[in-house]
């Protein structure tokens, strides 16, 4: 809660270069991405309204270097995911940020690009109808995104295609601007002319590209407040993801229809589900699928999971 980020061994140990103190505030998530070179990238998302990025030294010892990268936000990062550009193929910051319903694309460089946003609500009259407030691309298809909210008093599941703006070297907003004539009309439908009406036509357009991309928007049944903390983690073969629960239950949810096919109980009765992990473990002859779950009942559930 110092927003200090420490690189630890395995037993605890902070290594002696692997400390870093950028955030001045709580950091709310940590992510990290390994290129096919092996390289690594480290993001802290911060209550300062920050994201941080980091190219450590893997060398041994491991070291935390100075940031490679700072993007400022104008409100709290909610979310952050690492996501691979389909056509620079370079690493993409995927965010989303509280009061907006928006999830947003950044460069990874020295000075990060907003490369675009795609809204998660581009029919809602709202001014802000919920907060994405867990980001998780599915395992087998990474531009296929789960999106848990934080609507109230259930959280929402979308499962959404994520939508890459074009890589290139100028920002949207200045692309916009430069093709704004300083007077148009209304009526004025010459090329090359921004007009009113033709601004209409294209939102509209970009609306309708965003709706089309969510596949899935169902209630969990999943009970939260509004000082809840979503998570959502995916089913190993991208078949579903699991939920928590402000009610000490985890919700699987078939990612193909949006219904509610399990139900684990074994937390205690109205204790918050905190944290969820899925994976598979594979020995010599053996492969298991599991889930972890945490909760605020001070429990660590490890749940094998079967295949029907």
């Amino acid at each position: 809660m110092s927003g200090q980020l420490h690189l630890s061994r395995i037993t605890g140990e902070t290594l002696e270069d692997g400390k870093r103190h950028d955030h001045n505030k709580y950091i709310v998530k940590t992510i990290v991405h390994y290129d096919d070179q092996g390289n690594a990238l480290i993001a802290t998302a911060g209550w300062d309204g920050k994201v941080v990025i980091y190219k450590p030294n893997l060398s041994m010892p491991p070291r935390l270097e100075e940031p490679f990268a700072t993007i400022a936000l104008p409100t709290k990062p909610e979310s952050i995911v690492f996501l691979q550009h389909p056509d620079s193929r370079q690493p993409v910051l995927l965010l989303s940020r509280t009061d907006s319903t928006c999830i947003y694309y950044y460069s990874i460089e020295a000075q990060p690009r907003l490369l675009g946003q795609q809204n998660l609500a581009p029919h809602s009259n709202a001014w802000v109808a919920f907060t994405p407030s867990s980001i998780e691309p599915c395992p087998t298809d990474p531009t296929l995104i789960a999106v848990g909210t934080s609507s109230i008093p259930h959280m929402k599941l979308m499962i959404v295609r994520a939508l890459f703006p074009p890589w290139n070297e100028t920002r949207p907003a200045e692309a916009a601007a430069a093709q704004v004539p300083s007077r148009t009309s209304l009526l004025d439908e010459s090329p090359g002319t921004l007009t009113q009406a033709s601004q209409a036509r294209a939102a509209l357009a970009v609306a309708e590209r965003e709706a089309a991309a969510i596949q899935i928007y169902c209630s969990t049944l999943a009970p939260q407040t509004a000082y809840s903390t979503p998570a959502v983690t995916w089913r190993p073969d991208g078949s579903g993801v699991w939920v928590n629960g402000d009610d000490g239950v985890v919700r699987g949810i078939e990612a193909i229809s949006g219904k509610i096919i399990a139900t684990l109980r074994g937390h205690e009765p109205g204790s918050k589900v905190r944290c969820l992990w899925s994976g598979v473990i594979e020995a010599e002859d053996s492969r298991e699928e599991y889930l972890v779950s945490g909760g605020f009942d001070q429990q660590l559930i490890v749940w094998t999971i079967g295949q029907s």
